[in-house]
């Protein structure tokens, strides 16, 4: 008896936490890369003009539902090489590479069609005035011109992502994000010798940095190493049945993150109409809610990685071990959030009011941003577990039940729900957050259920006969 317990496992030793840390957390610095880029080029541009910031929002938006779109799909590649990977069968990885640059040479083609043929019809419906909708139609312009490369990017991070090996994805961000900077600051206001080109200079400069990614990931990807473990030359040849699963567990796993992008914009949209202390105190509380987005969205990638490798080995224990091991991490994380948010929420709002001025409008947003914050709370932690057990459904395939909830959750609880209560019942923005909360509860218990009910360990989105499975 003495000898058997010696052998048994302890409880942490069942969980692989540090193979969790590491898989995911390059992924949720490489995001903070990306979310730095993008608040700095807000800044630069709110410092430049009125106009110019005020035409960035709306075409950056309208930008990014697109491209989010597209480099979802391209992106789900790392779902096929997470299970080739995991079955042994790497000789089919350059080929499931291949199928997922063919992707992106379509969504190349796609966004500049949207460039030229919807700009001008989407930006006169918004009906702003004309000197904000010229800039926003340049923006929107360069954005989807240059966006195969940002689609290129999440193809080639697919290869690295789906093996686990996430650090060359941290690194190409970071090396992005160096780029972009001071870039953005020197074609937005025309120093150092280069031109002064406004809001066309921001888009140029995000379009360059998504370059300099692709540059550095094409670099590390086709080498004659990986020639020679992963076919990534010699695969090259169109594989139309990979190819049509891409699409078909790819569009839907992408049009979940389009539906969740598009429920919030229409969200901070209707707060808007509400009043303007409400915005600013709505936009501080998500700005601070980025400290626990970050790490969910990484662990997301990284989780919906390591589960398909182990479905592709056939060891489905393995992807519930890895489940729970993200889920906790993520839970102590948040947990200790949720203490700063509902004990010491002043500080930090503090440090989005100016210091000499807590009068007028900023008298009002701290006490009603400390009061969200409570909100925000529940809601970081909730939104963490429904990200990592969606994360589960992705990387088995189980895109179809994703894309419907988040569908149809949007649709009847947040957008129906906050149109009527806000622009009928003006029930104010207590209920608009309330309405948040209910919505990512509601996916929380939807997709924990799904995960509950084991399907998902049952399915794979390569052909079953390359794994260990009959």
């Amino acid at each position: 008896m003495q000898s058997a317990k010696k052998t048994q496992p302890s409880w942490p030793a069942t969980y692989p936490y540090a193979e969790v840390t590491r898989v995911c957390l390059p992924l949720v610095m490489g995001t903070a890369a990306t979310m730095v880029m993008e608040f700095t080029d807000r800044v630069f541009l709110a410092n430049y003009s009125v106009a110019a910031i005020s035409a960035a929002l709306p075409a950056g938006i309208a930008a990014f539902l697109c491209m989010s779109f597209l480099g979802g799909v391209g992106g789900y590649i790392s779902i096929f090489i997470a299970q080739y990977n995991g079955a042994g069968r790497n000789e089919r990885i350059g080929t499931a590479l291949w199928q997922g640059l063919y992707f992106t040479l379509l969504a190349g083609l796609i966004l500049v069609a949207l460039s030229i043929y919807a700009a001008g019809p989407l930006f006169a419906l918004a009906g702003h005035s004309m000197e904000v909708r010229v800039l926003e139609e340049v923006y929107f312009n360069i954005l989807c011109r240059g966006a195969i490369l940002h689609v290129a990017s999440h193809t080639l991070s697919g290869f690295f992502t789906g093996r686990g090996m996430t650090r060359p994805v941290m690194v190409s961000n970071f090396v992005g994000m160096a780029v972009n900077i001071p870039l953005d600051y020197a074609l937005i206001n025309g120093v150092w010798g280069l031109p002064e080109l406004g809001i066309a200079g921001a888009a140029l400069a995000t379009v360059i940095s998504w370059g300099v990614i692709v540059f550095i990931l094409a670099g590390a990807v086709f080498t004659k190493n990986h020639e020679r473990r992963f076919a990534v030359f010699s695969g090259r040849t169109f594989d139309a049945k990979i190819f049509s699963r891409l699409l078909r567990f790819g569009i839907p796993g992408a049009m979940q993150f389009s539906i969740d992008i598009f429920a919030f914009t229409f969200f901070i949209l209707i707060v808007g109409r509400i009043g303007t202390v409400e915005l600013a105190a709505t936009n501080i509380v998500l700005a601070i809610n980025s400290l626990a987005f970050m790490p969910a969205l990484g662990f997301s990638y990284g989780v919906s990685s390591l589960v398909g490798q182990a479905l592709g080995r056939g060891n489905p224990d393995e992807a519930r071990r890895t489940t729970w091991s993200a889920v906790h991490i993520l839970c102590g994380f948040t947990l200790l959030l949720d203490l700063l948010f509902i004990f010491a929420p002043q500080p930090i709002i503090a440090l989005f009011i100016p210091a000499d001025n807590l009068q007028g409008d900023y008298a009002q947003i701290m006490p009603l941003a400390t009061n969200l914050l409570k909100v925000v709370a529940a809601y970081i932690l909730l939104d963490a577990l429904y990200m990592t057990f969606s994360a589960v459904l992705k990387g088995a395939g189980d895109t179809r039940f994703i894309m419907w909830c988040v569908g149809l959750a949007s649709l009847f609880v947040m957008l129906l729900p906050l149109y009527a209560g806000i622009e009928i019942f003006k029930w104010g923005i207590y209920f608009s957050w309330y309405c948040v909360l209910f919505y990512v509860a509601l996916l929380f218990v939807l997709s924990a259920f799904r995960y509950r009910q084991g399907k998902w360990q049952q399915m794979l989105v390569v052909e079953r006969e390359v794994t260990n499975q009959e």
